[in-house]
Formats: structure tokens, sequence, C-alpha cells
């Protein structure tokens, strides 16, 4: 395994790792949101419906070009960066609303991915 070759695998496992750890923590507001709305005495099931759903396709879509790159392969790039860049337009609107430590979170771990899949670059 030439040097190269080396840097390539060890960029492509962080960039996997930190997918999974977006999967993870999407899962999770995931699984809360579904709590709230199952608890909430008051809520309109179909707009919630269809966030489930776009948070559970965000969460595997992540999970996937995690595998993806886990194995070497590149079709999860595009995704990767596509999700990251949603991450900071979401983290943008947090510090507008003065969320400053969820918008920092958000803006750390987005940057620090987008940068690695950017840098993940096939042989």
């Amino acid at each position: 395994m030439s040097q190269d070759s080396a840097k390539a695998a060890k960029r492509r496992t962080i960039v996997a790792t930190l997918l999974f750890v977006e999967s993870a923590v999407i899962s999770v507001l995931l699984l809360w949101f579904v709590f709230l709305t199952v608890t909430s005495s008051s809520t309109e099931i179909l707009p919630a419906l269809g966030v489930a759903l776009f948070g559970f396709l965000f969460a595997a879509g992540l999970f996937f070009a995690a595998l993806g790159f886990r194995k070497g392969k590149y079709f999860g790039r595009a995704p990767a960066v596509l999700a990251n860049l949603i991450a900071l337009g979401v983290a943008s609107y947090q510090f507008e609303a003065k969320l400053w430590w969820s918008a920092a979170g958000i803006t750390a771990i987005g940057v620090v991915t987008l940068i690695s899949a950017i840098r993940a670059i096939p042989e």
C-alpha cells in the first residue's frame, strides 16, 4: 500500500465516521420528534408524518453514504457534501434565532464533514 493509498484510506475512514455520527444524531432527533408528536395533545398528523419520513430518509441516506465511503466507493460523496451544505444553512437560521449552542455544534460537524468529504478524492 503506497503512502497515497494510506492517506486516502484514512480520509475515507474519517468521512465515514463523521457521516455515521451525523446519521445517529439525526436518528435520535427523529425519535425525539416522534415521542413529542405522540405525547402532544394537538398535532397535525400529515405534516408530522412528512417530517418523520424526510428525517428517516435523510438519516438513511447519510448512513448509506458512510457505508460507501467505508468500502472505498465514492457514490456517497455528493450526498454527503449536499447534506452538510444543508446543515450549514440550517445553522445560519439558528444563529439568527440566537440558538448559539445548537448552531455552533451543527456548524462544527458540518464544516469538518464537508471539508473531509471534499478532500477524500478517489484514486
